[in-house]
């Protein structure tokens, strides 16, 4: 069980002239899926590598399970927009890289990858390159590298948004039937109110920059969830007008703001 706190974060870039993140408080319990929603350069990637560790921080802590983030850890694994594949490696090798680091045996690893290969229906495509797969395949094959390692949390950098629109909603259902599966605490990066009702328990509503938490909002749909039935639900309207409206809002203040300048 993987719980994570993340108390008072502020990132600056530029010798402190830009201000990317600014006082962020988050609790995270063990198993839940946290969507954070906002508009573009509010700073929810570097929310994600600050916590994975791939960048400093300028002040506040992440804890996880009661002790604080300071380098990368095995069990936290995060999945990028673009893939992130190695093109020279072979699918089962790019899902056995991260078991590889971690020194596992060669019977354990391949185990594992027959499990990923059927668990996102890519059985049959082990031998295969990446540029001879689809952009689906090719996030499915993310996806697995990064549940390879059986991470405790699993951070999602808006994952499926180089996907089209069909390809999308099938991704997200494969993760809602993973997490189902898999019993993950996830932090889901996302520009898409729709994905974020649909994945979250919570939705973080960020502001333009400087990045601050403008709203948490509870997804107050039940589990297990599929597109249909979640878009069905009589509370998904009211939840999508109520985070459109944050959102715009957030957008018009910010140009008011510079109008004012």
């Amino acid at each position: 069980m993987t719980r994570i706190v993340i108390r008072n974060l502020t990132k600056t870039y530029s010798g402190g002239n830009v201000v990317a993140l600014q006082g962020i408080n988050i609790d995270i319990e063990p198993y839940e899926s946290i969507c954070i929603l906002g508009p573009s350069g509010c700073g929810k990637t570097t929310l994600l590598r600050i916590i994975d560790c791939l960048i400093p921080r300028d002040c506040g802590e992440v804890i996880m399970n009661g002790a604080p983030v300071t380098q990368p850890r095995p069990d936290i694994a995060m999945v990028f927009q673009h893939f992130g594949l190695f093109p020279w490696k072979r699918l089962e090798q790019n899902i056995a890289y991260g078991l590889e680091l971690r020194g596992r045996s060669r019977d354990e690893t391949a185990a594992t990858i027959a499990r990923y290969l059927e668990l996102m229906g890519l059985k049959g495509f082990e031998k295969s390159y990446p540029h001879q797969l689809s952009g689906g395949m090719q996030q499915r094959a993310g996806l697995a590298r990064a549940l390879a390692v059986n991470p405790a949390l699993l951070l999602m950098d808006e994952p499926f948004g180089s996907l089209d629109a069909q390809t999308r909603e099938m991704m997200q259902e494969e993760l809602l039937r993973i997490l189902e599966t898999e019993k993950k605490t996830m932090i889901f990066v996302t520009h898409s109110i729709d994905e974020a009702i649909l994945l979250g328990d919570r939705i973080v509503m960020m502001s333009r920059r400087p990045g601050r938490i403008q709203g948490v909002i509870p997804v107050d749909i039940p589990r297990p969830r599929k597109i249909i039935s979640v878009r069905a639900h009589p509370r998904y309207i009211a939840l999508r007008n109520m985070l459109w409206e944050m959102l715009t809002q957030n957008l018009d203040s910010a140009d008011t703001s510079k109008n004012a300048q």
